[in-house]
């Protein structure tokens, strides 16, 4: 299982959105349709399929104590959903607000998981990625 891609979504009025069909038939016939969505630092939503969200919980909680406001920020937030007959999931209120997602969203496979922007902070996250010039990181990487 390797979530990659990105779907434009629209969140309807109650705040839900359909999950795109080409990752749907995964998360209902390997996790049951179970996903957790929780925050994100760079201010987006990350949405796992249960079995993944339980692992990457793990690591958050073993976090130094140091790190206690971000392991409140991270499971604090999450918030366990199923998708619907239709495919469909609701993004809790207290999440929304957090992500400032409107009607328009994208949802972008990162491998085990999926990121939830709102479109127009995602585009304005890329435009200043893309201005900024590539990181030390990426210098020597071949593509």
């Amino acid at each position: 299982m390797l979530f990659q891609g990105v779907s434009s979504l629209s969140l309807d009025a109650k705040g839900r959105l359909s999950v795109p069909t080409r990752h749907r038939d995964v998360i209902t016939g390997q996790f049951e349709g179970r996903l957790t969505i929780t925050r994100n630092p760079d201010g987006c939503l990350m949405v796992f399929p249960r079995p993944e969200w339980e692992k990457y919980r793990e690591k958050v909680l073993q976090l130094p104590e140091s790190a206690k406001w971000w392991k409140r920020i991270l499971v604090g937030s999450a918030i366990d959903v199923e998708m619907d007959a239709t495919g469909r999931v609701l993004v809790a209120s207290e999440l929304r607000e957090a992500a400032k997602l409107t009607k328009e969203a994208l949802l972008l496979g990162m491998g085990s998981y999926f990121e939830l922007w709102d479109k127009a902070s995602y585009e304005e996250g890329e435009a200043a990625a893309m201005a900024g010039g590539m990181p030390d990181a990426l210098k020597d990487f071949t593509f």
